[in-house]
């Protein structure tokens, strides 16, 4: 059965993934760019010692909490990504849902504008959701690795490889003294980035292919 445009029903659609990896690469910059621009403007900002919390939270947290929703977005549009295109079993179902909930944690993260900084307006919220981002963004690569690599097998080996970096980098980033806490969330974020990018490339490359009528 073919739709209206005469492509089989059941064949990935090359503009939908195009734009959803477009979505993808405009969340990594969007990450990276806002907490380039963040720091610049916060008046004594040291991007080794002051974490990127420390950003979200004062005058100028607009900046870090928009960046934080364009990552956001990016997260939630790799989740619909995967739910089209669908690679793998129940470890892809995982890694589907899972995505949408960093998207909505990530979310959270920006609008709550609670980072344990002292603020005593409602209930610190900002270490359990640290603490759910660290674990999904584990379990995510790892459960989607084996899909991506069914035609990727690079993006196999590259994912299986940014989770093993987060599964070091992430307890060290919890117990990393204040001094250095700042570059350690930094190059979390840099791995959380290099997942999404990954990802999106992938469905890049799946839209060209959909488009040529390769999928």
């Amino acid at each position: 059965m073919k739709d209206a445009l005469g492509q089989p029903i059941d064949a990935e659609r090359p503009y939908l993934l195009l734009l959803l990896a477009g979505l993808g690469f405009f969340g990594c910059a969007s990450l990276v760019g806002g907490t380039i621009a963040a720091q610049i403007v916060v008046p004594g900002h040291d991007w080794i010692a002051d974490t990127i919390s420390d950003l979200g939270a004062g005058e100028w947290e607009i900046i870090m909490d928009v960046a934080l929703y364009g990552f956001a977005a990016g997260l939630f549009a790799m989740a619909l990504a995967a739910s089209h295109v669908h690679l793998g079993g129940i470890g892809w179902s995982a890694g589907v849902v899972s995505l949408a909930i960093l998207a909505a944690l990530v979310v959270v993260v920006g609008a709550r504008n609670e980072y344990g900084d002292g603020d005593s307006d409602g209930v610190v919220i900002h270490i359990y959701l640290v603490y759910g981002l660290g674990a999904l963004f584990l379990a995510t690569p790892l459960s989607m690795a084996a899909g991506f690599g069914r035609d990727h097998p690079w993006a196999r080996l590259a994912l299986i490889g940014l989770a093993i970096a987060w599964a070091v980098g992430a307890p060290l980033f919890l117990m990393a003294p204040t001094t250095i806490d700042g570059l350690a969330e930094r190059i979390l974020g840099l791995i959380a980035c290099a997942i999404l990018a990954v990802m999106a490339y992938v469905f890049w490359r799946r839209g060209l292919d959909a488009r040529k009528g390769r999928h």
